[in-house]
């Protein structure tokens, strides 16, 4: 006959307890996956960015990029860092931009004249790599040619 040794049944609960407040954090956000809305503004532009800034791996997302031109936008570009590629992959884009390009490592997408009124609106769905962790920094800048209009400061951060 064996009789368990009295502290056994709190080192079950303490351990139970544990995996619950694992699961309520999960659920208050604080591993990711809500998405948050960053903005910036410039006398040309407003830049708007709604996207998770904590996320999992293994995660799909979706980040959406909303432009708005207080006067026409001739040569529009948004330049996103490289964190967002970094640990992701990303999936699909809409619309389309009408070029893709790389400056120094920064991703570069160009779009249509946005007429001064007018917004221009990009979806960009992710996955997030399972083996990545860490923060990256995910700045978008929005171009009019050769003239930088507005830049947004984001980090993500990737949990296992």
């Amino acid at each position: 006959m064996t009789s368990d040794h009295p502290s056994k049944p709190w080192i079950r609960r303490a351990g139970l307890a544990l995996l619950l407040a694992f699961v309520i954090a999960a659920l208050l956000n604080a591993f990711g996956q809500r998405s948050e809305t960053s903005s910036a503004k410039g006398p040309a532009a407003s830049l708007e960015l709604t996207a998770p800034e904590r996320v999992r791996g293994g995660l799909l997302f979706q980040a959406r990029l909303h432009v708005r031109a207080f006067r026409e936008i001739r040569q529009p570009s948004l330049v996103l860092d490289p964190g967002w590629l970094n640990g992701l992959t990303q999936n699909t884009s809409a619309p389309q931009a009408k070029a893709e390009r790389s400056d120094n490592g920064r991703i570069v997408l160009d779009y249509d004249t946005i007429p001064a009124g007018q917004s221009l609106v990009v979806w960009l769905q992710y996955q997030v790599n399972p083996t990545h962790v860490g923060t990256n920094d995910q700045d978008v800048e929005l171009w009019d040619g050769q003239s930088r209009l507005v830049h947004l400061d984001r980090t993500q951060t990737t949990f296992p």
